[in-house]
């Protein structure tokens, strides 16, 4: 079942021409399937960029709200009314271009997706995941991180393959893990970084700046090389 916000089938009740500075914005859609903690940060960083639909599997996220409270449209693809994983991903891809979304970015949304709807937006579609790829992928990374005895752990922003959490590396950003740390207060440090990284990789992106290398290395144009190196702990000297 798909469901606007308001009910309705999808209607185009915005432009993405930015009359005040005479420039085309990229379209981009945002799918969820809870709070939308890092949709919250995308929608507050003024990115050069129209958010034309919010897209939730689950008509209980709390994030559709949250959309709704900035002006942005929203929309439910329940994926409990299709029996076939691909049948939901139809249903998905249909809602997103109904919208004209440009890129397809990921906000926390908790399903799988088939290898032919990552295909579909191939270099289009983008995900943060809550550690240093390729290091802990799947679920409950800081839990892993925390078994593994990682000193330093983190997120990274990356192009989604049809690979779980696999695909070239956009940005990303590393904290250390503290002696005391348990996996809430890990998941907080980590958090916070993530609300960083992911509205600037958007950014670099809608900028044009995001560039692929024949080997398949990502490179920002006119990006800051990082020189700040983090030692976890911190030697004595």
């Amino acid at each position: 079942m798909v469901l606007c916000g308001d009910g309705s089938a999808a209607k185009h009740k915005r432009s993405s021409f930015d009359y005040r500075k005479g420039v085309i914005l990229k379209r981009i859609a945002i799918l969820i399937s809870g709070r939308g903690s890092n949709m919250k940060a995308l929608l507050r960083a003024g990115l050069p960029a129209q958010i034309c639909v919010v897209i939730s599997n689950d008509p209980a996220a709390s994030g559709l709200d949250t959309a709704r409270l900035h002006g942005v449209p929203t929309a439910v693809v329940d994926h409990r009314s299709f029996r076939q994983r691909k049948d939901f991903d139809t249903a998905l891809a249909k809602t997103i271009d109904t919208h004209r979304a440009e890129l397809v970015v990921l906000a926390g949304f908790m399903r799988i997706l088939t290898a032919d709807f990552v295909n579909r937006y191939q270099g289009r579609l983008i995900n943060i995941h809550p550690s240093l790829l390729p290091a802990f992928p799947g679920l409950h990374t800081h839990r892993q991180a925390l078994a593994a005895g990682a000193r330093i752990h983190g997120c990274t922003v990356h192009f989604v393959t049809p690979e779980l959490d696999h695909g070239p590396i956009i940005i990303q950003a590393a904290v250390p893990v503290l002696p005391d740390d348990d996996e809430s207060t890990l998941a907080a440090r980590v958090l916070a970084e993530e609300h960083r990284v992911y509205p600037q990789a958007i950014r670099w992106l809608c900028e044009g700046r995001v560039v692929q290398a024949a080997d398949g290395r990502v490179q920002i144009i006119g990006a800051r090389t990082g020189r700040t190196t983090l030692i976890s702990p911190e030697p004595d000297a």
